[in-house]
């Protein structure tokens, strides 16, 4: 049941209500644990768009009646994640990440490196770089927070300390996953 609730928001169809959504990716979380699903960082590589977000109890409560209990990402702006592939290593698979908001003539693309840690489904991530863009034309192109020691200093660095998803569904036209902040999230192609 959940799946099939799932399916019917990124197929932009009918949106079920945003406490159904919930409870569908709970459950998806649920049964992916109870089945030990594995997944593997090449059923990630491609464009996502987010359709779907969720807080913890701490954001709901910063962000009040905007996020309340989940929210669907409106139309207007397009919140998109690409993961690519880079050359895997002996206990994870790299990658690389853009994450990208376009809203009208503005686009702000944040972009790092990834690792995956199939065994847990768990893809560590850190924006190094950021893009700005207005009406396509490029005006900041750069590292970021110290972006250029933090690529380096990634591989070493406890995936404790890092910002990851922890992916409990991978399909053909959908991906979910919960934040290291306890977020949930919905993608599609």
């Amino acid at each position: 049941m959940s799946n099939l609730i799932l399916k019917q928001a990124v197929a932009n169809s009918t949106r079920p209500s945003a406490d159904s959504m919930v409870s569908a990716l709970l459950e998806a979380e649920k049964n992916a644990k109870r089945n030990k699903v594995s997944y593997s960082f090449e059923q990630l590589i491609g464009t996502w768009r987010l359709c779907f977000i969720t807080g913890t109890k701490k954001t709901r409560a910063k962000a009040g009646i905007v996020l309340g209990a989940g929210r669907y990402i409106p139309k207007l702006i397009k919140i998109k994640i690409v993961y690519s592939a880079s050359q895997p290593e002996e206990n994870f698979d790299l990658g690389k990440v853009e994450n990208s908001v376009e809203f009208g003539a503005v686009k702000l693309t944040l972009s790092g490196i990834t690792k995956f840690l199939p065994k847990k489904n768990i893809l560590a991530f850190d924006f190094t770089r950021m893009t700005i863009q207005v009406m396509g034309a490029t005006l900041y192109q750069g590292y970021i927070r110290g972006g250029e020691k933090k690529e380096q200093d990634f591989l070493t660095e406890s995936v404790s300390k890092q910002a990851f998803f922890a992916y409990f569904m991978v399909e053909d036209g959908m991906i979910a996953a919960r934040g290291r902040g306890g977020g949930l999230a919905l993608w599609s192609r």
